[in-house]
């Protein structure tokens, strides 16, 4: 097996380059043998998405698994939210099928180790030392089929309260695996539903857009518009990052959606903290600060905020790139569509429009995140480089998972990629023209260091 595929807080790679059905079963022959003899578990839930290549991965994973002589609770197709319901529920670890939001071509394994997150950093990098020794146990394990769906459906329902207003939605689950649960879900409700990009057999296309990027959200902006819904909702592959529009076709960025969220429950829980990635507007930061709260920054990645969030009980927290956890009501599953439903349901209680709620947030000068091309080899070495820069500066800066550079009203995000071979750069600042320089200095430095 490749090193490359074992990332910060997954494996994934393209198939079947990197990830094939022989990789697969040795996953299985390692992540079997490792929950019993080193954390004595002897049960686990496997499912997967609806990626063309996944039905063959899961057939593969499972005969590891059972080789090893460790139980499976089959779950079979389900979103990754659905999929950490069923590891609740069941009070087991367990791996899910998916490669999230990358490319058709592209497919991996979330997988954990404890009852909090998928496995990050180190717990990686230990199974793939685990799996490279091939001390695999045997035995004879048994599967058992479940199917979630029903339970999940009734655990977001009897979570949600909504008003008499009839919100008009538009969903756009870009045929990926949300489309075997949405509908569902939105249709028990009181929501005039439409959906667009759901192909009858489920699978995904040649290309299936990120909905935290805004130009992946034409189609749904449009369909928005043309029978004037109230609010547009993009989904991802798994069903874990979320894509919002307003009712006048503009895109809702993840912070406005944060203040609106944090507005409605700061009163309601208990513990005040709410959590937030470097690569958010300071503008949520802020808010918390001004109605009392307690901002916590944590490392990007959905391995580490879930194990805060969840660790530390904290209500609410969000990533820049669309991940939501939702933890004041229910055990915080990452669900996209629990996340959308929160905010229709503020929506179907309220007179004004989504457009109006965003207008009372406060709006920073800021960029959007911005890669650049390097490889796996080097973009660590980059960052190294700028933070020697930063000191030789004497700039103030954060490390974490990469370097949140600090000025007067100002910051600078520079970070290598968890997931693939780049670089990625965001900024802001409340003025203008020092937005422009900020961006162009640490432009410069990535592209003098990456050659």
């Amino acid at each position: 097996m490749k090193d490359k595929i074992f990332r910060e807080y997954d494996i994934r790679g393209q198939v079947p380059k990197d990830i094939n059905e022989k990789i697969a079963y040795k996953i299985g022959l390692g992540y079997g043998s490792y929950l019993q003899e080193k954390l004595n578990q002897h049960a686990c839930v496997i499912s997967h998405d609806n990626r063309l290549s996944s039905e063959s991965l899961h057939k593969s994973l499972i005969k590891g698994l059972l080789e090893t002589g460790i139980n499976v609770i089959d779950y079979g197709l389900t979103t990754t939210p659905m999929h950490y319901y069923a590891r609740h529920v069941n009070d087991l670890f367990g791996i899910m099928i998916t490669a999230s939001h990358n490319p058709a071509d592209e497919n991996g394994f979330k997988f954990s180790f404890d009852k909090y997150a998928n496995a990050r950093g180190d717990m990686v990098k230990d199974l793939k030392r685990y799996i490279d020794a091939g001390k695999f146990l045997k035995g004879q394990g048994t599967i058992e089929y479940k199917n979630i769906k029903e339970d999940y459906i009734e655990y977001v329902i009897s979570h949600l309260k909504f008003g008499k207003k009839k919100i008009k939605v538009v969903l756009d689950p870009a045929n990926g695996t949300t489309t075997c649960v949405a509908k569902d879900i939105f249709s028990k409700l009181n929501i005039d539903l439409t959906i667009i990009n759901e192909e009858s057999d489920g699978h995904f296309p040649n290309h299936h857009p990120d909905p935290s990027i805004e130009e992946n959200l034409q189609q749904l902006k449009d369909k928005v518009k043309e029978i004037k819904a109230d609010i547009g909702i993009g989904f991802d592959g798994d069903g874990d990052r979320i894509g919002i529009i307003d009712e006048l076709g503009n895109m809702v960025s993840i912070e406005a959606y944060a203040i609106i969220i944090l507005r409605n429950i700061i009163d309601k829980v208990d513990n005040k903290k709410f959590l937030y990635d470097p690569k958010c507007s300071d503008n949520f930061k802020d808010e918390i600060e001004k109605l009392g709260g307690t901002p916590v920054i944590c490392r990007t990645g959905t391995s580490y905020t879930q194990e805060k969030v969840l660790r530390e009980n904290i209500p609410f927290g969000i990533q820049y790139v669309g991940h939501i956890s939702l933890n004041d009501r229910l055990f915080s599953t990452e669900s996209a569509m629990y996340s959308s439903l929160r905010l229709i349901e503020i929506l179907s209680k309220t007179d004004k429009t989504l457009s109006e709620l965003v207008s009372t947030v406060p709006v920073y000068f800021n960029s959007p995140e911005e890669k650049f091309k390097s490889s796996d080899s080097k973009k660590r070495e980059v960052i190294n480089n700028i933070k020697k820069y930063c000191q030789e500066k004497n700039y103030q800066f954060l490390e974490i998972d990469g370097l949140k550079v600090m000025f007067k009203d100002a910051w600078a995000y520079v970070r290598a990629s968890n997931t693939g071979p780049n670089i990625t750069l965001r900024c802001e600042a409340k003025d203008k023209n020092n937005l422009d320089n900020l961006i162009k200095l640490f432009k410069t430095l990535i592209e003098v260091y990456n050659k």
